[in-house]
Parts: C-alpha cells; structure tokens; sequence
C-alpha cells in the first residue's frame, strides 16, 4: 500500500469514527426525548403512549448500545492503524510534498 493510500485509508477510518459518534450522540438524544414523552404523559395518562413508547425507548437503547460497541472497536482499529503506520509521520511528509 502506497504512503497516500495508507493515509487516505486513515482519513476515511477518522471520518467513519466521527460519523458513528455522531449516531451515537444522535440516538442519546433520542433516548432522552422519550423520556420526557413519557414523564409529559403520565399526567396526560394517553395509552397509546403509555404501551407503545417503553418499547421504542429499549430497542432505541439495544440500538445506542450496539453502535457504542462498534463505535469503540473501530476507533481502536483507527488507532491502531495510525500507529502502526506512523500516520503522523506521513502527514508531515505529505505537507512537504504539497510544498514543493
């Protein structure tokens, strides 16, 4: 794999992360509008609300957690790859390179 290669590679496993922390973020904010749904509700006592949305509210938080799992064996490969590429090394490189 050629030094550009191995650094777009890189960049592409860094957006990725970002990507799926923002999925993360994403679904917690999911998480905590039903929530307040469901406080509202329990002086509004709707039924609709009150057998339906526990359901969402735990396949919403299965959902937030498996992408947790993902989310943190991937940025432990992004990190790994950098390292053993010297990733920093080759932005420096690239930098002069966009010099000349």
């Amino acid at each position: 794999m050629k030094t550009m290669d191995k650094l777009k590679k890189f960049e592409l496993m860094e957006k990725i992360t970002r990507e799926l922390e923002d999925v993360r973020n994403s679904q917690q904010a999911v998480l905590e509008k039903i929530g307040k749904i469901e406080v509202d509700n329990i002086e509004l006592g709707d039924k609709t609300i009150e057998t339906k949305l526990p359901d969402i509210y735990q396949r919403t938080a299965d959902n937030a957690e498996a992408i947790k799992v993902i989310l943190d064996s991937f940025q432990e490969k992004t990190e790994e790859f950098g390292e053993k590429n010297n990733v920093e090394k080759l932005r420096e490189q690239q930098a002069i390179n966009n010099l000349k």
